[in-house]
């Protein structure tokens, strides 16, 4: 078997593999590249010495059985016999539904997880998108502070379980979305550095040196980043990526890194027959991201839209603190300008950032669809101090007034796992460091930021703590129960709507028409002969539609068709979907 490396600045490379110790040779087509072979076999352990260093994993390890810090694996992807027959899931048309494998299910597994696949299929998402799989130390964590880019965590079932998943998904007509992290590597387990120049001090982040993706070494480092991408859409024929925080992405190539990779999975699209699709995480509010590249743009698919959230949870919870600060003065104005401009900021000023922020998205050429609403994520849910969901906030009737808003926007919707039962259970920050010291000092850096904005250290979960990793499991008997089981029966309804009528899935951001108030608290939109009324209000409200001629399609409270006067009653706390006859 044929073994490489990237090690440019060391002078001696060997590989040891079953503990047979492999005198490597430099590439002479490639620089830097160091190769060699060895007898191998699927779940044979090796590693590479640089310099008679000591043995660290492979950069490009499609397995860590050991953790981290153990020797890598090979994977035989060739030995996995898949059962379906799968012809992909474009993103237009698209329900989102974002899944932590870890408190999904009790169990923590992706085995377990799919096998609760058939409750969302029967719910009417399209695809499940998972937060990161690659390894990090310990069992539970988020998964963003992963290193080995291409393998999968082991306690979650390593590589088979990640295509039994997808190969289950796929039977159910589900398709399957892989959340990635380019702009930073995990502080543990970590020896990229020790390869070659993955890091550059040239620029900075939060997580300190920035991914190498324009000084010298670069083109390595990118060709790395793409080629580990590619693996997830190819080898487990997953069928999209989320982005993390590409806003983290410092390029200042002429070429920008997500540019190239937008084209190179358009082009592993059209190699494999099927669609494939790149989801971006950007508090840039820049159009450029999701403008194909024959416009100037980057070419990515979609973008998450914060901007429609924050409207949307200051509407819902009268929070002002942070950035929600910007959508506050005027909550819903702030909401109908996103569901028919796309952003909030779109140069306007942010007092939260103190400077002007974005630029206009021009909805004659951007569709709909590439933006996705939500009213929870995982950041929105889990980065609170006790990490409590919407449903720990407001009542029943909002959080329908939530889902009605989400459902039937012009957006691709995202549903955060347990929203669509208005989950009781919180979610929070939980880690599994086997670092004493860097476990410390995250408990104390998460204490002293929660702290900072008004909570006392003691109400911040200790992220170390067991315990608040079991708190964040799912309790998959609440939706048999109120007023669980209601808020389940409404989500499901409102989702066989938007799959019923093509109005729900219209592209055209343009043709979506908003009045509100913002006094009274209710806000009205069409899309199509499709439309929408939501009353925020305890009081019923009586607003004039000025369609005589409409039917109730669903109704959070029951409502009853408007009059000759185009006038429907809405009551206070809920929301009503009509069709204009």
């Amino acid at each position: 078997m044929q073994f490489e490396v990237w090690a440019p600045q060391a002078g001696r490379v060997t590989l040891q593999c079953d503990g047979v110790t492999h005198a490597l040779e430099r590439d002479p087509e490639r620089v830097g590249w160091w190769r060699g072979e060895a007898e191998a076999r699927d779940g044979s352990r090796y590693g590479f010495a640089l310099d008679d260093g000591p043995v660290r994993p492979d950069p490009r390890s499609r397995r860590q059985p050991d953790g981290p810090d153990g020797l890598s694996a090979v994977v035989d992807h060739e030995r996995y016999e898949w059962r379906a027959q799968w012809q992909g899931r474009p993103l237009p048309g698209a329900v989102l539904y974002e899944l932590h494998v870890g408190t999904y299910t009790p169990e923590g597994t992706l085995d377990a997880a799919a096998e609760r696949l058939g409750h969302l299929a029967e719910l009417g998402v399209t695809h499940v998108q998972l937060m990161p799989l690659c390894p990090f130390p310990g069992t539970h964590g988020w998964g963003y502070e992963g290193v080995s880019l291409w393998a999968v965590h082991e306690p979650y079932g390593g590589p088979e379980a990640l295509k039994r998943f997808v190969d289950r998904a796929h039977e159910l007509g589900l398709g399957v979305v892989l959340d990635v992290v380019h702009n930073h590597f995990g502080p543990s387990g970590n020896y990229l550095p020790v390869f070659g120049p993955y890091l550059t001090d040239t620029h900075h982040t939060p997580w300190g040196a920035a991914v190498n993706l324009d000084a010298p070494g670069s083109d390595e480092v990118r060709a790395f980043l793409i080629g580990s991408a590619l693996a997830w859409l190819r080898d487990y024929r997953i069928d999209g990526l989320r982005l993390d925080a590409v806003h983290a992405l410092v390029d200042t190539r002429a070429c920008h890194f997500l540019e190239e990779l937008s084209a190179a999975v358009d082009a592993l699209a059209a190699e494999v027959d099927r669609p494939l699709f790149l989801v971006a995480e950007s508090d840039l509010n820049d159009p450029r991201l999701i403008t194909s590249r024959d416009e100037g743009g980057f070419g990515l698919h979609a973008q998450w839209n914060d901007d429609f959230h924050h409207a949307l949870h200051t509407t819902l919870t009268g929070e002002s603190q942070g950035y929600y600060a910007d959508f506050a003065r005027a909550p819903l104005a702030g909401l109908a300008k996103t569901l028919t401009g796309g952003y909030f900021h779109d140069g306007s000023y942010s007092s939260f950032r103190q400077r002007h922020h974005g630029r206009p998205l021009d909805r004659t050429r951007v569709a709909g669809h590439r933006l996705l609403g939500y009213s929870q994520t995982h950041d929105q849910v889990g980065n609170r101090a006790q990490g409590d969901r919407l449903s720990a906030l407001v009542s029943p009737g909002l959080l329908a007034c939530a889902a009605t808003l989400v459902l039937t926007a012009p957006f691709t919707p995202m549903l955060f796992m347990g929203e669509e039962w208005a989950a009781g259970t919180p979610w929070q920050f939980f880690t599994d460091h086997t670092d004493p010291e860097l476990a410390d000092a995250v408990r104390r850096g998460r204490r002293r930021e929660f702290a900072a904005h008004g909570w006392k250290e003691e109400d911040v979960p200790d992220p170390q703590d067991p315990a608040t990793r079991d708190r964040s499991c799912l309790d998959w008997s609440e939706p048999e129960r109120e007023p669980h089981a209601r808020v389940l029966a409404w989500y499901r309804q409102l989702l066989a709507l938007r799959h019923e009528q093509p109005d729900l899935t219209d592209p055209d951001l343009a043709d979506t028409k908003v009045a509100f108030d913002e006094e009274l608290r209710w806000i009205a939109f069409r899309r199509g002969d499709v439309l929408v009324v939501v009353n925020l209000a305890p009081e019923p409200a009586a607003l004039p539609l000025g369609v005589p001629h409409a039917r109730v399609l669903a109704a959070w409270e029951p409502v009853e068709a408007p009059g000759a006067d185009g006038v429907v009653r809405v009551p206070g706390e809920s929301g009503v979907v009509l069709l204009q006859d």
